[in-house]
């Protein structure tokens, strides 16, 4: 039987994308959590702009031998991955990879998916099929982030959590607060689904540290 340490104090976390928009600020929040921080990136460009606390690497989450390399020893993957316009739907390969290595390496993981697989409430809607909900420029990479969260659900290994943003997820202020959902659209008071990307990879760590979502997708927003 596979064991599954479920950490609790200080781990030692892998984040792929960690220079992207998200993976940044969770590579910020980790630190700040005293967690020690490995971050992957694609290019040797990218490793300037990861701090000085983190372990760069440099790979390729389409490579599974790679991938399981990478992630060896380590406590948590982390995938905070989004492939570049036009690539979109290698989204779905890179996150499959990435699972793989975490079974090969008995090693949970939390993937930072999508809000286009999330229920509008009180529709039979999607985001992603909801018609007019998103702008067209966002169909692809809603249409990846679909296909991800049916692929996660339907891989065979269970240590996973699936974290889906609100409509709105955008740079702004850490405030430390945030409501948990599943499998909804989450809105506030005033009828906004957003969320800043700071309060995001806030949620993602508490979930890291604490966790709630045992092969399960959930999402967070302001209340």
């Amino acid at each position: 039987m596979v064991m599954i340490k479920l950490w609790r104090y200080k781990m030692n976390i892998i984040i792929f994308g960690a220079a992207g928009n998200v993976g940044s600020r969770l590579v910020k929040e980790a630190l700040d959590k005293g967690h020690k921080v490995s971050g992957v990136v694609r290019r040797k460009e990218q490793l300037s702009e990861l701090p000085n606390a983190v372990k760069g690497l440099i790979g390729d989450a389409q490579k599974l031998q790679e991938v399981t390399s990478l992630v060896k020893n380590h406590d948590l993957i982390i995938s905070a991955v989004r492939p570049p316009s036009g690539d979109e739907m290698l989204l779905v390969g890179i996150t499959k990879t990435i699972l793989a290595a975490a079974k090969a390496q008995s090693i949970r993981s939390i993937i930072v998916g999508g809000a286009a697989s999330l229920q509008i409430p009180g529709t039979d809607q999607t985001v992603l099929s909801e018609q007019g909900f998103l702008p067209a420029q966002v169909v692809p990479i809603a249409t990846a982030c679909f296909a991800q969260h049916q692929a996660v659900e339907q891989f065979d290994y269970s240590h996973w959590s699936y974290i889906s943003p609100p409509a709105m997820l955008v740079p702004g202020k850490r405030t430390g607060q945030y409501k948990l959902g599943k499998d909804e659209l989450l809105y506030d008071a005033q009828g906004n689904s957003h969320i800043s990307m700071e309060d995001f990879c806030v949620a993602i760590i508490d979930e890291a540290l604490l966790p709630q979502h045992h092969r399960q997708r959930f999402t967070v927003a302001y209340a």
